[in-house]
């Protein structure tokens, strides 16, 4: 009977710490506005339905798969791809998070680096991405 206890308990625990955190993602999404910005910027005002659908299929798939310990043994190479949509997907957030605080204009004007924008955002995507691949690459077959 104890046991028992113990594990609803457990349950109770885990479900009130997913709702928790599902909803501060829904409400980070909320307040980023990222998937109406999303649509706007590419203009796919009928389909917003497709980018909301894609985003809960992401996270309802990547949760079953961390939740089941889902494992697929492909090669280094099959890891681009997922790489690159994670990649994305925290480029979206943080480009967001930065629109909505306008701190790259910001610290553009104040460092009069307003001529220079477009290389400074270009470099850091691409030290994003450069960081992304060697962490996927490099160092997380070192876990394994």
């Amino acid at each position: 009977m104890r046991e028992l206890g113990g594990e609803i308990l457990v349950a109770i625990v885990g479900l009130s710490g997913g709702f928790a955190v599902g909803s501060a993602f829904v409400a980070l999404l909320i307040v980023l506005d990222l998937i109406p910005r999303l649509v706007q910027l590419t203009r796919a005002y009928r389909r917003s339905a497709i980018f909301e659908s894609a985003l809960l299929a992401g996270v309802i798939g990547f949760n079953c798969a961390d939740l089941f310990d889902w494992r697929l043994s492909l090669g280094k190479g099959w890891l681009v791809a997922p790489a690159v949509f994670q990649g994305v997907f925290v480029g979206m957030l943080a480009a967001a998070l930065t629109e909505v605080l306008n701190v790259i204009p910001i610290v553009a004007k104040r460092l009069r680096l307003n001529r220079y924008l477009l290389l400074l955002l270009l470099a850091m995507v691409l030290g994003k991405v450069a960081g992304s691949l060697a962490d996927w690459l490099l160092f997380q077959p070192m876990h394994d």
